[in-house]
């Protein structure tokens, strides 16, 4: 019987991926910048005060792992938090540091762009057609499901 290796390709193609965008950021001159503060920067710009909620809401990634990027972004100067008008609530914005790293991000994002048609082109099918794909499929019928359904009966325990 042969494994599913799924979810560690997965881990290592990130891995190459972010690996490289991390050290081209490096490379230019952003050595603090991670490529995972790039979606939180992004909802920065389309609006100036964004909640921790909204920013999970626009890019699908969860509230734990926003709420720790954030922070870091904090420590780095990058954004800024307030309350909001619900004290729950935390609104970030971005600091000058911040907004002035923006002209050297938006090269960065666009020679990435470039990079990943590059990939798109050298494979069957583009890697975001498959992963859009993957995260439709996995919407209409969750993985768990998809495991359990594999499962004998007397290993599930309710």
């Amino acid at each position: 019987m042969k494994y599913s290796q799924l979810g560690t390709q997965l881990r290592y193609l990130l891995e190459l991926l972010d690996g490289d965008v991390a050290e081209s950021y490096n490379l230019c001159g952003l050595e603090s910048y991670k490529p995972r503060y790039t979606p939180i920067i992004r909802a920065l710009l389309h609006k100036r005060d964004i909640t921790i909620s909204e920013v999970v809401a626009s890019t699908h990634i969860s509230q734990p792992a926003v709420s720790q990027t954030v922070k870091g972004m904090i420590k780095q100067g990058l954004v800024q938090a307030s309350s909001g008008e619900d004290a729950r609530q935390r609104k970030i914005r971005l600091t000058r540091k911040g907004r002035a790293l923006i002209p050297k991000l938006k090269q960065q994002w666009l020679a990435t762009v470039e990079a990943e048609h590059s990939l798109s082109a050298e494979l069957s099918v583009p890697l975001s057609e498959i992963l859009n794909e993957a995260i439709q499929a996995l919407k209409e019928r969750p993985y768990l499901e998809r495991i359990q359904k594999n499962l004998p009966a007397e290993a599930i325990q309710t």
